[in-house]
């Protein structure tokens, strides 16, 4: 049985057990979400990590993503770049690999990787189809199916499906005259294939097969917004509500057959939209864990854009959004490098952490009440630590004069702590 049959019946494992102790929470509260698809635990039945719950109640969780490119191929920094995102706190990790041998990849991470791992089934389904018959229109739904299987098979824990792109969805991008018409990839790839086909999705026509491979190895489902905005031109408009609301009916489906659903959300979002974007997926998806790209809130922050993701995160995670995919400064420009997959993941981070602040979650408050703490005290091992950089943070002091390791040196002797700190002692 998979967790939502199991927890249906009323029975609390030892996964869900460990999820809710981390979390804080009460098993039995974790329990009757998971059964009402209010929250998920992503892990594959054959993968031997931590799981890691995502929806109502919890810890706004994190994604990082990696993967190779065609112009780009090497493992050994795209172990290094897991190894970066797992030492400064990632929940998650995405292989969007496309290019180079993508599969071995991919086993190699599932087998390094200790934080649930997602993949994106059409990158491969289309590349095999574009190296075999020289085009992407000529795969086959079994073509797409059968790399849908292999993912499970392996231990991968969710996985991004673009059900929602519907022939009748593809209508109205036709009428709608967006600025960006789809700047998803995987939405991309099946928009072709459906156009020179004249053929519904694959992904929407057989979703009961999907359904059936999900079961089998409890694999999550991240229902994908291959309408997602592109620019803020094309925000939350009837293109992406139209697929919203198929992706809310295909919820339901998979709630009932016993699977585990994530909803993904846009994008481009301008600052006064994004709570509503919020909103509006909870309300059409029944609260169902929403996870953003993002959101950005400006098209132009090139080499910043994970700035403006993470303004956008931090507004739409203390809005209700359960997981934040991260933004690296090389977005829209280039396969980001290590430093660029550090600095995404630590801006996502900061976001994630300031939403749970206004979401209430114990842990967080507990954090920053811990660092003003220290912070009074002058106590800057401990600042150290409640940080999210620690190396950096070190590095910057090991520079300071010994005769001023006490304060910053922005202030140094006038340092307002300090100095009220003895005023105050001086009046007792």
């Amino acid at each position: 049985m998979t967790r939502i049959e199991l927890t249906k019946k009323g029975i609390i494992t030892e996964e869900t057990k460990e999820v809710a102790l981390s979390e804080g929470i009460k098993p039995e509260i974790l329990a009757s979400d998971i059964a009402e698809g209010l929250t998920v635990i992503s892990r594959n039945t054959i993968h031997n990590i931590k799981p890691i719950g995502i929806g109502r109640g919890l810890r706004t969780k994190v994604n990082a993503n990696i993967g190779t490119s065609k112009d780009k191929v090497s493992f050994d920094e795209e172990l290094e770049k897991l190894d970066v995102i797992v030492k400064y706190g990632a929940d998650a990790v995405m292989d969007l690999s496309t290019g180079g041998p993508i599969r071995d990849l991919r086993r190699l991470l599932l087998k390094k990787s200790p934080i649930s791992v997602g993949t994106v089934p059409i990158y491969e389904a289309a590349i095999i189809a574009a190296e075999t018959h020289g085009t992407i229109s000529k795969m086959t739904p079994d073509d797409i199916f059968n790399v849908i299987e292999t993912h499970a098979e392996e231990g991968v824990d969710f996985v991004t499906v673009h059900c929602g792109l519907t022939r009748k969805a593809v209508e109205r991008l036709r009428d709608e005259g967006r600025v960006l018409d789809i700047v998803s990839r995987g939405g991309a790839f099946l928009l072709e294939w459906m156009i020179y086909n004249d053929r519904e999705n694959p992904l929407y026509e057989y979703y009961d097969r999907l359904l059936e491979i999900s079961k089998k190895y409890d694999l999550t489902l991240s229902l994908g917004d291959g309408l997602r905005p592109g620019c803020l031109e094309d925000a939350t408009d009837r293109c992406q509500i139209e697929e919203l609301l198929t992706i809310g009916e295909l919820r339901d489906k998979a709630l009932a057959s016993g699977v585990q659903v994530i909803i993904e959300g846009p994008g481009h979002v301008p600052l006064n939209q994004v709570e509503l974007n919020i909103k509006l997926q909870k309300e059409i998806c029944k609260g169902a864990p929403f996870y953003v790209l993002g959101p950005l809130v400006t098209d132009v922050a090139m080499g910043y854009d994970h700035i403006a993701a993470a303004i956008g995160g931090a507004i739409a995670g203390a809005a209700g959004a359960d997981f934040l995919c991260y933004v690296t400064p090389a977005e829209h420009i280039r396969l980001p490098d290590i430093a660029d997959v550090k600095e995404g993941l630590i801006a996502s981070k900061i976001a994630a952490h300031a939403a749970d602040i206004a979401k209430g979650i114990t842990s967080a408050i507990e954090r920053d009440r811990q660092m003003a703490t220290f912070r009074k005290n002058l106590d800057w091992n401990g600042q150290i630590e409640m940080s999210f950089d620690p190396e950096k943070i070190r590095q910057w002091r090991s520079e300071i004069p010994p005769s001023e390791q006490e304060v910053c040196s922005m202030c140094g002797e006038f340092c307002a702590i300090k100095k009220v700190k003895e005023a105050l002692q001086k009046r007792k």
